[in-house]
């Protein structure tokens, strides 16, 4: 199958200038333990007509299907706004949620979640029709910030977390490596794990930060990431609140 994105075929070293990071912005953030926001769902877009005028700042969620994508967002809200399912390749179209402190008038920043890449059973002309929309709003949507490329922890990169790493390097695009399910080996495993991945994604150790929607490995320095590209300075208070207004 081909992929969703189109590949860059060139390689990059690591660190390159849209880069930075998480660990060394959460020593400036300090400890966000939980990010107090209230959420409300845009829209879903599957053609770039149908996206949302370019406003708050943007943070994109990439990954292969059943990387945990729909999981992570939710556990960073506190609130089940993206739709999980045993049944990969379900999200197909870029859905666009609003995000907001408590008190602030106008949302702090926009996530994106993008269709799921590589599921096989997914028919070809709704793949075809995926790159319709997710590559232009890769490419030109000037809102976007920060893009979040979501890898399993547990297995070995394929080729298609290759061609995203190129891809987004190619169009200069920010990103952070978010290493999924970390709490499904040992810390012995993650610590070891973690610096193979970052040499075959070519990226600095600082760049790519273990996740765990069920322990909450990860929350703080993801958080510290996304108000850092959003340029949100103030550290939230405890408890996550969801609303629809």
């Amino acid at each position: 199958m081909r992929p969703l994105l189109l590949s860059a075929s060139r390689r990059h070293t690591p660190a390159s200038s849209k880069e930075f990071p998480p660990v060394a912005l959460l020593r400036r953030y300090g400890d966000i333990d939980c990010m107090k926001v209230l959420t409300r769902f845009v829209t879903s877009a599957a053609a770039p007509l149908q996206f949302p005028p370019p406003g708050a700042p943007e943070i994109a969620f990439l990954g292969r299907s059943n990387v945990g994508k729909s999981s992570l967002i939710n556990s960073l809200v506190g609130a089940k706004i993206a739709k999980t399912s045993n049944t990969p390749g379900r999200t197909q179209t870029i859905n666009f949620f609003q995000v907001r402190r408590p008190g602030k008038p106008n949302p702090d920043f926009v996530f994106a979640d993008l269709p799921g890449y590589g599921y096989a059973r997914a028919p070809k002309e709704v793949t075809a029709k995926w790159a319709q929309f997710v590559n232009p709003y890769l490419e030109n949507r000037e809102s976007l910030v920060l893009c979040l490329s979501l890898v399993d922890v547990t297995i070995p990169p394929q080729e298609l977390d290759l061609q995203l790493m190129d891809w987004l390097r190619h169009m200069d695009r920010q990103f952070i490596v978010v290493a999924t399910k970390a709490d499904r080996i040992s810390n012995n495993q993650l610590r070891n794990s973690l610096p193979k991945l970052c040499g075959q994604l070519q990226i600095l150790p600082s760049q790519i930060i273990p996740f765990s929607a069920k322990s909450r490995v990860g929350y703080d320095e993801l958080w510290a990431a996304i108000r850092a590209a959003a340029k949100v300075d103030q550290a939230g208070t405890q408890g996550v609140e969801q609303t629809d207004s």
